[in-house]
């Protein structure tokens, strides 16, 4: 074991040291051995794999590295992000006057989180926890002559210290309670408590897993605390990549990593299904009034953090597992594609919006109903309901439009496709169950409350994306899409007080029409 901890050591030891040494060098040649060091780190993991599966061993509570299979996924998620970003970096920074400046940030970046992933102590938890974002400050601010850019990083930087604040307090209140700082011995406590019911929390743990969820929910950028995460797209793509596909989602990890305290807290669960909830279908909405790629993928990361936080709040902590890794591949593929995306976008946004018929929308529904309800059925389902109205309804949207765009022939493919991918789904939701060992009686029942509301929001989500698709003529969405497109004037306050805080001069818009007036002055003299 102690083997295995060094191995696990090394690697954020490695991109640390190799972030220092890079930033001191002047060749222009750094990016292919930096290739090489990741792949060689990615090496390295994956003998740690093997030694897992291989050879039993018992995890001793008191490491300060973690071997538990969540910590894992995430090493590996952490490690096949600097592959390709390296790889990515290489040529995109060619030529760049500060390249060696920038590979420096990213290498500590990469290093903070991997130190993140693998802590088993909660100093050396919240250490990591602060350096992403210091070293993260950085690489937003990496084109200084751009105020905006530089605005929004100001912007997070005073988030991320709330964030830091929350979580060291929650931290703080953890220990006074239970004398250790240990990860998996809080852990394996919180598990016995959910299990026991002579047992219960203290008020300190319950104020420290409200502290863990409102971390949680700024480092996602959940509304109203997301503007900046709109506005750092004028970082270089590789950054937005990271921090769209990395970074953001270890909000959703704290929550997992903690699920035997959080949702042991009826407030702290209710302050998220209602935060990210609403931040879910509100950026899902602002997202389809966008035009800029980039923009658009911006808030669509908000959205889906939203929704996957909202899964930790109905205790479905593998599927936002699941919808973590999988938000992290697909999105990172989404930004650095952006560029050879922007056309097939275009083209998209393009085409006449012409409404599925009624019956198409009906046959659409009852499919995507069978295809979801029956292996539900089948397997005698007994959770939330919630989730799979969202997916029905998902599948109802894209059989639908294939349905009025192609003939009943092309749509048996679509439609067996759309079945495969559900399979795969609860195949894949079930091996991330059994890895993840998180008592199932704390996932929530059909129909509680908690269900009904996320049910509510997903029906709204769905009714209004309707509106705004197809009856965006009418006077009453026309106001809607304007109002949605300024993002619901929700960033404005913060905007304001970092101005105050940090000022910053923010280029001045001018009117054509005060253009022309010292010229028509000028005729007037004449």
């Amino acid at each position: 074991m102690w083997l295995t901890s060094i191995l696990l050591v090394s690697i954020p030891l490695s991109l640390s040291v190799a972030g220092w040494w890079v930033g001191r060098q002047q060749s222009n040649n750094n990016g292919q051995s930096l290739f090489r060091l990741s792949l060689g780190l990615l090496a390295v993991f994956t003998s740690v794999l093997l030694s897992k599966l291989l050879l039993t061993s018992n995890s001793d509570e008191h490491d300060l590295i973690s071997h538990a299979n969540l910590n894992l996924l995430m090493l590996g998620l952490v490690l096949f992000m600097a592959v390709i970003l390296i790889a990515f970096s290489r040529n995109y920074m060619a030529g760049q006057a500060q390249k060696n400046k920038y590979w420096c940030w990213l290498l500590n970046t990469l290093a903070a989180v991997s130190l993140v992933v693998i802590s088993n102590h909660l100093l050396l938890f919240w250490l990591g926890w602060l350096n992403i974002s210091l070293a993260l400050h950085k690489l937003l601010t990496y084109y200084p002559d751009r105020p905006r850019a530089i605005l929004a990083a100001h912007k997070k930087f005073l988030l991320a210290r709330t964030a830091e604040l929350s979580l060291l307090l929650a931290i703080a209140l953890l220990y006074q309670q239970h004398q250790t700082l240990y990860i998996s011995e809080l852990i394996t406590y919180f598990n016995l408590v959910a299990q026991e019911p002579s047992l219960s929390l203290a008020v300190s743990e319950q104020i420290a897993a409200v502290l863990i969820a409102i971390t949680a929910l700024i480092k996602c950028a959940q509304l109203p605390v997301h503007g900046w995460l709109i506005q750092v797209v004028e970082a270089p793509t590789p950054v937005s990549a990271l921090l769209h596909a990395g970074v953001i989602n270890l909000g959703g990890f704290l929550l997992i990593l903690f699920a035997p305290l959080f949702i042991q807290v009826p407030f702290a669960q209710w302050l998220v299904l209602i935060v990210a909830g609403l931040t879910t279908c509100i950026c899902a909405l602002v997202m389809s009034t966008r035009i800029s790629l980039k923009v658009r993928l911006a808030w669509s990361t908000s959205a889906q953090m939203g929704l996957m936080l909202v899964e930790c709040a109905l205790g479905l902590f593998e599927l936002a597992l699941l919808h973590l890794l999988a938000h992290s591949a697909y999105k990172a593929y989404a930004f650095l594609n952006s560029g050879s995306a922007v056309l097939q976008h275009l083209q998209r946004r393009l085409a006449p919006a012409t409404a599925p018929s009624l019956s198409n929308s009906l046959v659409s529904f009852v499919l995507a109903s069978l295809l979801v309800g029956v292996p539900l059925y089948l397997i005698d389902y007994q959770g939330v309901v919630s989730v799979w109205v969202l997916l029905i309804l998902a599948f109802s949207v894209l059989i639908a439009h294939r349905h009025s765009k192609n003939s009943r022939a092309a749509l048996l493919p679509f439609v067996l496709l759309s079945a495969a991918l559900i399979i795969a789904y609860g195949l894949m939701k079930t091996v991330f169950t059994m890895l993840l060992p998180i008592d199932s009686s704390l996932s929530l029942g059909a129909f509680s409350p908690a269900d009904l509301w996320v049910t509510g929001l997903v029906i709204s989500l769905f009714t209004l994306s309707w509106l705004l698709r197809y009856k965006a003529e009418h006077p009453s969405v026309q106001r809607l899409s304007i109002t949605l497109f300024a993002g619901l004037y929700l960033d404005e306050w913060l905007t304001r007080l970092t101005l105050k805080i940090w000022p910053v001069k923010l280029p001045v818009r001018v009117n054509a029409k005060k253009l022309d007036m010292p010229a028509a002055h000028s005729v007037k003299e004449i």
